[in-house]
């Protein structure tokens, strides 16, 4: 790493000190000043001006930031076997790259692997239907090949990264504190285990941080920005499940809810996102078909002991030129027509044609004003 890299992930480190409950507009200044190095060199009263915050927040940015010790928090994550990325590097995950908040600094321990994921989440008063539901979702992922993402919290978070390591799949928590504080504290032998098996433990606040309440809300960013779908098992209309649920449509990300009894308070919150067009999750493949197409190969899909979502089985039973027409299609937002299907792919009017209509028979596209466009 050049000296200039090294010194800008210093000034991110320590700027990553700052007690703030929000990291757009500290974004904003760092495009703006070019990086942290160059923010930190700033006057208070410019940094109010130019980033539209209180002077006393901007004096309090600053001071918490000089008083870090950048240095310092590197070798406590290495003394604890973690690594500590910012944008800058390329082992920083791309779907959380795009978010439009990435973590300024993420601490990971374990490792990311480059797996497609869906998060899991939930509250943490859940019910026996609920804590059974997202085990099973979780089994089935993992036997998919798709990671499971969740918070570590108690309830159906707990529920589905147990079901993932016991299944010997992925999974990854996000916390609410650093790594060196581990909340809640009956779930240290569960982070411990999801390192062991292969996933790992991820947190944007520094090493020694402590699970404030305020963190938890910032944190539920990550767990949808890992994933290419979000699935909420249960939760009341005030549940944290619901928050990490809107993180992901702002993030254009897919979100499906698990129908729960109409009486029971923590079915509102997914009975209220089917209601309102959320996909309906009942199992692995319904969570699968909703990834983006070339998020599919390599998947494994559930065998015929379970019912199968039809639009995943449809993916799983296409001819090779049906898959190929189908991930060009789906690739653009407003579809292809015909002539531009063959010209994209350099084939024969016929052998698009008849790709064309094994994806219209597997309902798998649809046509408007010409133009073939993915319907699911």
């Amino acid at each position: 790493m050049g000296v200039k890299i090294e010194t800008e992930k210093l000034a991110r480190v320590r700027l990553n000190f700052f007690s703030c409950h929000r990291s757009d507009w500290l974004l904003r200044l760092l495009d703006l000043y070019g990086g942290a190095a160059e923010l930190l060199k700033r006057p208070a009263a410019e940094l109010a001006a130019e980033g539209g915050v209180l002077p006393e927040t901007a004096r309090t940015l600053l001071a918490q930031s000089r008083a870090a010790d950048p240095e310092k928090e590197l070798l406590a994550a290495e003394k604890a076997g973690a690594g500590v990325l910012t944008v800058l590097d390329e082992a920083y995950p791309e779907l959380l790259r795009k978010i439009y908040d990435p973590p300024l600094v993420l601490y990971v321990l374990g490792e990311l692997k480059p797996l497609p994921a869906a998060a899991i989440v939930g509250t943490r008063k859940a019910t026996p239907y609920g804590l059974r539901t997202a085990a099973r979702l979780a089994r089935e992922l993992s036997a998919s090949g798709v990671a499971v993402a969740s918070g570590l919290a108690r309830g159906i978070d707990t529920a589905a990264h147990q079901a993932a390591v016991g299944a010997g799949g992925v999974t990854w928590a996000a916390l609410g504190a650093g790594l060196g504080c581990i909340y809640p504290e009956e779930n240290k032998k569960l982070a411990a285990k999801i390192v062991e098996t292969g996933g790992a433990l991820v947190s944007e606040f520094p090493m020694n941080k402590g699970p404030l309440p305020a963190n938890f809300p910032r944190r539920n960013r990550i767990i949808s920005g890992l994933s290419l779908a979000t699935v909420v098992v249960e939760g009341g209309f005030e549940s944290g499940a619901l928050i990490t649920a809107r993180f992901a449509l702002d993030q254009g990300r897919e979100v499906l809810a698990v129908p729960g009894p109409a009486d029971s308070p923590a079915s509102r919150g997914p009975n209220f996102y089917i209601k309102n067009g959320a996909c309906l999750a009942e199992n692995a493949d319904d969570i699968i078909a909703c990834f983006p197409p070339e998020s599919l190969f390599g998947l494994k899909l559930r065998g015929a002991e379970t019912v199968k979502s039809p639009a995943a089985a449809a993916l799983k039973g296409l001819s090779p030129d049906a898959l190929e027409a189908y991930r060009a299609i789906a690739a653009e937002e407003g579809g292809l027509n015909a002539d531009e299907l063959t010209a994209r792919l350099a084939w024969q009017v016929q052998r698009a044609a008849a790709a064309l209509f094994e994806l219209e028979i597997s309902s798998l596209l649809v046509s408007r004003g010409g133009r073939y466009c993915r319907a699911v």
